[in-house]
């Protein structure tokens, strides 16, 4: 069975994210999210040019789901990469195919200011009495640095080194 990388840049959430907890292979509770991302994309030229929608449901697991569902809310911006499975099975008597996108990465785009905003609008946001979540799950290194620039990259550097200031060798 071959896996297919898929890749979705500068989405928004079409709904907000859905999280459930599902029996994992060891008998514990795991938590899976679906979450509608929808990209747009232009085609064409000139007086032709239009914009073409392409929406794709992912699903999340685990600690991954667990923090989309509490920081992302419809409208939040994300890059998602994950792959794409055939799901074929038989319902009576006939074979139905369907794909199925499991996301492996996710990078939030909003900033937390952005997502409390549209949280707080969609009334997902912090209870009364209760202190709003300190932090973000971390982005993945190289989307960091690819969305932060130079000085990312440069931080980032400055962090690989041993106490002795120099490079660590991998």
């Amino acid at each position: 069975m071959a896996f297919v990388r898929v890749e979705q840049r500068n989405a928004h959430l079409a709904s907000t994210v859905r999280l459930v907890s599902v029996q994992g292979r060891d008998g514990q509770p795991v938590s899976k999210a679906t979450l509608t991302a929808i990209s747009n994309t232009r085609k064409g030229s000139g007086d032709n040019r239009g914009e073409e929608a392409t929406a794709i449901l992912w699903t999340l697991w685990g600690k991954q789901a667990d923090n989309a569902a509490q920081y992302l809310g419809k409208g939040s911006h994300v890059n998602v990469v994950g792959r794409v499975q055939n799901n074929n099975y038989e319902k009576d008597g006939e074979t139905v195919y369907t794909m199925a996108f499991t996301a492996e990465e996710i990078d939030y785009l909003d900033t937390k200011a952005e997502g409390d905003a549209l949280r707080a609008k969609q009334g997902a946001g912090p209870e009364e009495g209760q202190p709003a979540p300190q932090a973000r799950p971390a982005a993945p290194a190289k989307a960091a640095k690819a969305a932060k620039g130079r000085k990312a990259a440069a931080a980032a550097a400055q962090a690989e080194l041993d106490e002795h200031g120099d490079p660590i060798p991998f």
